[in-house]
């Protein structure tokens, strides 16, 4: 959809992307606050900043409970929902056109004028403990938190977390609120049709009852390597593992466009180097990475799901291809593909305000960084093979990397694994 963006700075400090979206029906928004875990006041809440997202849609100063301010803003079919992260608490809504004024008004009361009461307090923790409870058995979702442990992430795993939440008060709740829901450490994103509201909106949001507060700084981390991670599961039929290469910088936008294609290259497709040949033989029915970049590290990640049996020959072909690349041996036909690949999905990819918002949000939210849309295509049509081996090679050899793997298996054979991914 064509879309054009303007960065907002509001009297009260926040900031923010108005996109403008000619003829959309729908307003999409993202409203976020550097408020998610790593901003509790001590590991003993660490589990605060998910409760309070949770208490969002709660009693407020025009509505009693949650039941009644759900009735009154989905009325008209409109959407509401919140995540946690490490950084963020974001808030999301998505409307029809016609009353984007009347959920501007609702988000405004549900995220500046709450009422935490401990009736509710005492349902949400028990929804998030249900919530976590049933992460335990995804083996991806057990997994991935050690891996962050393990190249030294100040994080806690889902057990850990699940212990924290009955230490939370009430008054840690309005405490947590109070220091992190402010103007200057808010951050916002609203799409659709923008021409003509702008200064309504703007209005709106300088309007909005929040102390002025500060913006809180993503937190600095000091990584390194550990040894491999083994959580025992007597019902563990496959090994499920996660490992992880970092470098310490931010990557560009080039650079993680760049890494995507390597991806696509290695565990694209049933035709890639590592998924497509581990497939064709059998080894594994799913393989995957990805690339992501925050302000301070950046993550080329990989994970999957194999047989016990088949563990070894499949790792063996994972350091084969990893090596290969490294090596520089990438053919010309499978790298243009990778490109094509990048080209289609970018074309795909902003079809809807709430496609168009979540492009945005991740730059913005992270870094401030704001990359017009429509730069992708020369962006992908400008990447280079040999920078895209460079950056392979610049996480290999960083000396940072990080391995945990759910299974029955003995430790020793999950170390064992591990060391094949030798490079």
């Amino acid at each position: 959809m064509k879309h054009s963006v303007e960065e907002i700075h509001l009297k009260n400090g926040a900031k923010g992307l108005l996109i403008n979206i000619p003829g959309a029906s729908v307003m999409s928004t993202r409203i976020q606050f550097r408020a998610g875990m790593l901003y509790a006041k001590n590991k003993d809440v660490y589990e605060i900043p998910h409760v309070v997202e949770h208490l969002a849609f709660g009693a407020n100063a025009k509505f009693r409970d949650e039941q009644a301010f759900e009735a009154e803003f989905t009325k008209n079919g409109a959407y509401h929902n919140a995540w946690t992260s490490d950084i963020s608490v974001c808030y999301e809504t998505e409307c029809a056109d016609f009353e984007w004024e009347r959920i501007m008004d609702l988000q405004q009361v549900s995220i500046c004028e709450p009422r935490f009461n401990e009736e509710e307090l005492k349902s949400e923790k028990a929804n998030v403990r249900s919530e976590l409870t049933g992460y335990m058995n995804d083996y991806y979702r057990l997994l991935w938190p050690r891996v962050q442990q393990a190249v030294g992430e100040d994080i806690l795993d889902l057990s850990e977390r699940l212990k924290t939440i009955s230490n939370i008060e009430l008054k840690d709740i309005r405490e947590h609120y109070r220091r992190t829901h402010t103007a200057c450490n808010m951050r916002f994103i609203i799409a659709g049709r923008i021409r003509g509201r702008k200064r309504k909106i703007i209005k709106m949001l300088e309007g909005w009852k929040l102390k002025e507060g500060r913006e809180f700084e993503i937190p600095v981390t000091d990584l390194h390597s550990s040894e491999a991670v083994s959580i025992r599961r007597k019902d563990a039929s496959n090994i499920t593992f996660g490992f992880s290469l970092v470098t310490p910088r931010h990557l560009s936008p080039e650079e993680v466009f760049a890494m995507n294609c390597l991806n696509h290259i290695l565990n694209g497709t049933t035709n890639s180097k590592i998924f497509g040949a581990a497939r064709k033989r059998g080894l594994v029915y799913g393989m995957g990475s990805s690339v992501a970049s925050n302000a301070h590290n950046s993550y080329w990640d990989f994970d999957g799901e194999v047989n016990i049996e088949n563990a070894e020959e499949l790792f063996d072909l994972i350091q084969l291809e990893l090596m290969k690349t490294l090596n520089g041996e990438i053919l010309d036909m499978d790298f243009l593909a990778a490109k094509s690949y990048a080209l289609g999905r970018m074309q795909m990819g902003a079809q809807t305000p709430a496609q168009i918002a979540d492009y945005y949000a991740d730059g913005y939210f992270t870094n401030g960084t704001i990359e017009k849309y429509y730069n992708m295509a020369n962006i992908i049509k400008s990447i280079d093979k040999f920078r895209m081996i460079e950056l392979a090679r610049e996480f290999a050899g960083s000396g940072i990397k990080g391995f945990a793997a759910v299974s029955s298996t003995e430790k020793a054979f999950i170390t064992e694994l591990e060391k094949r991914l030798n490079f």
